[in-house]
């Protein structure tokens, strides 16, 4: 077979990136890749840096996910993570998880040191406690941002809808030199949620699926539409018919859009390597490398591209 080439994409979320925040966004998700892609370099696995590049984006609190996430009608962080292995489909997932600053990290402790998959609200926290994962005060993850929109939503004539369009969820899925794929996504949800609410993202199939027979997806958007159609299996469900990785994208985002009104993104890598970064919404943030070549974009058919000793030459994120 000989080696595979490695290869991560990486979104940080669907939606409408207000324009105070684009920079930030665009240099996130470069600086999120290109820390994925260096582990893929050294021979690392395609779980370790797709975890790597989605800690970073939850690090960023230009993201709606670990610092910088959404609050919910209580004016409290919850969040959600999850993680999946394609070589054996092993996967690991929190819901509604506090005072934690990495929600993926916990994910990935669910799948390797438990025998479930998904662990929720006081439980999670109770395992986050027994493997020794630090807490965080809440306030903590809360910027000024997510709380004076909060306070905007509970207004009389507020109409949270508005906000929910600036969504955010970050992921990454990677292929490494050993040909296995993986995925990680991880958000706060919808702004003003339910106490409680879980979206897409902690559902395995729905904000993620890796499958080395087929490839990796990782989803943002709107939750409960993804959630209808299972929108990252339905994906490789399109691979495995043979459709190219952008085809099987936009295939399944057009299915969600007519059959349940519903918007979002997704990236994609098969088995072979090829990806794709593709969206229904107005915008998204995304970045990819493959063969030493970093691309970018926000905007629909916006793409660009340098090297990747050109980017990190020029910091973090190489604008």
């Amino acid at each position: 077979f000989g080696e595979m080439k490695p290869v991560i994409v990486v979104h940080g979320g669907a939606g409408r990136i207000f324009k105070e925040r684009e920079e930030g966004s665009r240099a996130g998700v470069v600086r999120a890749a290109l820390q994925g892609y260096g582990i893929l370099k050294q021979g690392g696995s395609a779980l370790d840096a797709v975890e790597e590049a989605v800690r970073s984006m939850e690090d960023d609190p230009h993201f709606n996910a670990g610092c910088g996430s959404v609050l919910n009608e209580k004016g409290e962080v919850e969040m959600d993570a999850i993680i999946m292995d394609g070589k054996n489909l092993d996967s690991g997932a929190v819901s509604a998880v506090k005072c934690i600053a990495n929600p993926i990290k916990l994910a990935r402790l669910v799948m390797e040191k438990t025998k479930h998959m998904l662990l929720t609200d006081h439980g999670a926290q109770l395992f986050a406690q027994a493997v020794g994962v630090p807490e965080t005060p809440g306030e903590k993850l809360i910027t000024e941002r997510s709380w004076e929109r909060w306070k905007k939503n509970l207004e009389p004539d507020s109409n949270p809808e508005e906000f929910q369009k600036d969504l955010g969820t970050v992921g990454a899925v990677a292929i490494d030199s050993e040909g296995n794929v993986a995925c990680a996504t991880s958000t706060g949800g919808l702004s003003n949620k339910l106490i409680g609410r879980v979206g897409d993202t902690a559902c395995i199939g729905s904000g993620g699926y890796a499958d080395n027979q087929s490839g990796a997806a990782s989803t943002t958007g709107h939750g409960e539409s993804i959630m209808k159609v299972v929108l990252a299996r339905l994906i490789l469900y399109h691979l495995e018919q043979g459709m190219s990785p952008e085809m099987a994208a936009d295939a399944a985002l057009d299915y969600m859009k007519t059959r349940v009104g519903g918007l979002g993104g997704v990236i994609v890598v098969n088995s072979s390597g090829e990806w794709a970064a593709r969206f229904s919404t107005k915008q998204m943030s995304w970045a990819t490398v493959k063969d030493e070549q970093l691309h970018h974009g926000i905007y629909a058919g916006e793409r660009h591209t340098k090297s990747v000793d050109e980017a990190l030459a020029s910091g973090s994120g190489g604008f």
